[in-house]
């Protein structure tokens, strides 16, 4: 059946109205009027892509901060080596994905206040907390390459640790035996389990040891965006603080099985 010409247009206007009440937080240019290109990869519970949706952690932010400019988010996933250039080339406005605030980043592209945390945890069957307890135990350990933890464990573990290309290589060997106990971030392990694996290993938040720096300061999580970009990145980090201050972003890692603690970030800080 066709809508009655007077209902069809009633609506129209309602939604005409609905669209020019939406009062954009900040004011700022996107590359597409009216929507936030997001440039990001397939990294659960961090990003899970869903049509023209992104879910997990980053997801679930990302769309509560293009609700407040009165944005739709246009994603756009692609492999994970690509992402970055998508902003640095300006094809994407930000690029979102549990993306480590770095020196090295910071070099050629600005990244936001951090949003959250991502720490250290040990893998083991124990429940054990202490790196020295597991380096006093003489246990065969391993992590996965590429994490700001690694030179220092291995500076500390010498002969004792392998290196791993994934996690899912880590947690392959941990359930085989091949290994003792296990590096990764605690947002990794939790994802882990809750897919069903490490099912006889506790994931548990390392404790600090001065050898290894991000036992003591974990690594933030920061959006990235183009370099001088500025109007953007103030707009961001606006709303991360109004989303921290609601208790939005800890409410949201709870969503995804997370510590709600590592909405706690601290000041700014780079890695080296």
């Amino acid at each position: 059946m066709f809508s009655h010409p007077i209902a069809f247009a009633a609506m129209f206007a309602l939604s005409a109205q609905a669209a020019v009440a939406c009062t954009p937080a900040n004011e700022f240019k996107t590359i597409t009027p009216g929507k936030l290109t997001v440039a990001t990869m397939i990294i659960p519970p961090f990003l899970i892509p869903d049509g023209k949706t992104l879910k997990g952690v980053d997801g679930d932010i990302i769309h509560k901060i293009a609700e407040m400019e009165c944005l739709q988010v246009e994603p756009v996933v692609v492999d994970t080596r690509a992402v970055m250039q998508y902003v640095v080339s300006n094809q994407a406005d930000v690029a979102v994905g549990n993306w480590f605030r770095t020196a090295v980043r910071l070099k050629s592209m600005d990244m936001t206040d951090p949003v959250y945390l991502d720490s250290l945890a040990i893998f083991s069957k124990e429940g054990t907390k202490s790196l020295d307890e597991i380096l006093k135990s003489g246990k065969m350990v391993g992590t996965v390459q590429g994490y700001n933890w690694v030179s220092d464990l291995q500076k500390m573990f010498g002969s004792k640790i392998k290196l791993y290309p994934s996690p899912v290589a880590l947690a392959q060997d941990l359930e085989a035996g091949r290994i003792e106990v296990g590096f990764d971030s605690y947002s990794g392990g939790v994802y882990a389990q809750q897919q069903g694996g490490l099912k006889n290993f506790h994931i548990k938040h390392a404790e600090p040891d001065e050898r290894v720096k991000a036992s003591i300061k974990a690594a933030q999580i920061a959006f990235a965006i183009a370099k001088g970009n500025t109007a953007l990145g103030n707009a961001l980090n606006k709303d991360i603080a109004a989303l921290r201050t609601s208790d939005a972003i800890g409410q949201t890692l709870k969503k995804y099985g997370l510590s709600a603690k590592d909405s706690e970030v601290g000041e700014p800080r780079a890695i080296e």
